[in-house]
């Protein structure tokens, strides 16, 4: 039996989050839920740069106007659109990573002290200042072993491409002469060498989604830490 509580006018109703159970290992490559992982890491990207160009742009006018009294504005501003963009990343969690995590429980007190003393808001906001450098590194490494791994794996579909239009025996791994004239050359040619090198691309493949859910993993903690309200009861 689910539970639900309600917080009150004004408020969202949130029910506890229960994820569906993660696909098994034999599975995991082929399974949808790791594709919506996979999905959140490389879309994290524009929206972490997007995260991180707001907060640090409005922090630094806000602090550097803060003489001429522009900067408090200013600097609620930012903490009022840190808060929109948390929601957003809440709403992406639940999508994608299967992760629902309750907002705040309230908006933030009415006036500009109130918007400027909101803990909502400067958690979110340190959630898209830290999380920039972490999300830009989730994307890189997901799509280098997603594309990798399958591009490896799928090589004896391709392999007759090289010695057909390019004249080679095989895969060229290198090809050079050294100074004192001596030719060195390898090439992936024989059905075992080929085979062997779609071996470790399934290796990778079935690699890929475990590296993946061990990335989106801190997402999920730093969601739960700087995004989350109150939990409910």
């Amino acid at each position: 039996m689910t539970s639900t509580t309600f917080l009150g006018a004004g408020s969202r109703q949130h029910t506890p989050d229960r994820p569906r159970p993660h696909a098994p290992f034999w599975r995991a490559p082929f399974a949808g839920s790791t594709y919506r992982e996979i999905g959140h890491t490389l879309t994290s990207l524009p929206v972490a740069v997007a995260g991180f160009v707001f907060s640090v742009t409005m922090v630094a006018l806000g602090l550097s106007t803060l003489v001429v009294w522009v900067g408090l504005p200013l600097l609620a501003g930012a903490l009022a659109g840190a808060r929109g963009l948390g929601g957003a990343e809440r709403n992406r969690a639940r999508a994608l990573l299967d992760l629902d995590v309750p907002g705040p429980r309230s908006a933030p007190a009415a006036g500009l002290r109130g918007r400027l003393l909101d803990a909502a808001g400067w958690k979110a906001l340190l959630f898209h200042t830290v999380m920039f450098p972490w999300r830009v590194m989730s994307f890189v490494v997901s799509v280098t072993f997603l594309v990798t791994g399958w591009a490896v794996a799928l090589f004896p579909t391709y392999s007759w491409v090289f010695h057909r239009y390019l004249d080679w025996p095989g895969y060229r791994v290198y090809d050079f002469t050294t100074d004192a004239g001596v030719h060195h050359a390898y090439y992936i040619e024989s059905p075992a060498q080929v085979a062997g090198v779609s071996a470790i691309g399934f290796v990778l493949v079935f690699l890929t989604p475990l590296l993946v859910r061990g990335l989106t993993n801190v997402d999920r903690v730093a969601l739960r830490s700087l995004l989350s309200g109150p939990s409910a009861k």
